[in-house]
């Protein structure tokens, strides 16, 4: 059984361990020296910039592994476009299980909100153009999953999981078999004999000319390479219905439209997930809630 994230709860819980073991080591020094067990309060969870939520199951899931009996209450789903001064959640209960996992939570809350926030600033520039927008591999080691979770909350959808779901024949690969004597439909179709007859092949290609050889050779996607919004246009219109195109690197919002223009069936941005701005987001106590019992 999976959960959203599309992976099981074991593996949830191994990423909310990992991270609360790596942040908390031995214990949380400066709450336990400061902190009266029985202090409770109240905080609240404020958006500080404008963009889209994601990752707030996984914050409530997070401060009820360090305490159980913690009251987390969600104001605005995972989807939802947030602005500055919004209130997304409240948690109550013992101050000190409050302010333990603080960290940790807005570290998620926040990376993965700024995922979902860049992905739905380039569906928006893409407007309705027939374009999916896609992520990649370049996620953070151990976090694909919750990454790729926050892509699909900003409206795109998830390339390749892993390496055993599609052949993608890229530059490197090229050059090694052309080492060997090789041609580009000869390489492709040593891909097809050797692999399982589900699997699609995508070849990365610097040319019109490498393209239709590639599609000749049985390719199902062409990834044009540091190729124009023009020259892809040209190169699409060469090629059959029945082959997609994906453009690749180099994606901002500001040239999304034009790229979209070109014809392209998917555009994939590792930017999404290496190189995003976290969203603003705070955990702030609320002095009035603070009393001892």
């Amino acid at each position: 059984m999976v959960n959203k994230f599309g992976i099981s709860p074991e593996q949830l819980n191994n990423i909310i361990d990992t991270a609360l073991n790596e942040d908390i080591g031995s214990g949380d020094v400066t709450s336990d020296t400061l902190i009266p067990p029985g202090l409770h309060g109240r905080a609240y969870l404020l958006v500080k910039a404008e963009g889209v939520l994601a990752g707030i199951d996984l914050v409530r899931e997070i401060f009820r592994r360090v305490d159980p009996a913690l009251t987390f209450d969600i104001l605005f789903q995972d989807g939802s476009r947030i602005k500055r001064g919004d209130i997304i959640a409240t948690v109550s209960g013992r101050v000190s299980s409050i302010l333990t996992p603080e960290r940790v939570s807005l570290n998620f809350l926040q990376k993965l909100s700024g995922i979902a926030t860049q992905t739905a600033q380039l569906v928006v520039g893409a407007g309705d153009l027939p374009v999916t927008i896609l992520d990649t591999r370049k996620t953070t080691p151990g976090l694909r999953a919750l990454e790729r979770y926050a892509v699909r909350v900003g409206g795109g959808k998830n390339h390749r999981f892993n390496l055993t779901d599609l052949i993608l024949i890229k530059d490197n690969h090229l050059v090694a078999m052309r080492a060997l004597g090789m041609s580009l439909k000869e390489i492709i179709a040593k891909a097809r004999e050797n692999s399982p007859l589900s699997l699609k092949i995508e070849v990365e290609v610097t040319s019109p000319e490498e393209a239709l050889e590639a599609v000749e050779a049985g390719a199902d996607i062409i990834m044009p390479d540091n190729m124009s919004p023009d020259e892809m246009r040209h190169l699409i219109s060469l090629l059959p219905f029945n082959v997609k195109t994906e453009a690749s690197g180099g994606v901002t919002v500001d040239n999304i439209r034009e790229v979209a223009a070109s014809g392209v069936n998917f555009i994939s941005s590792g930017a999404l997930t290496h190189s995003t701005k976290a969203l603003d987001i705070s955990i702030e106590l609320e002095p009035d809630s603070v009393r001892l019992l």
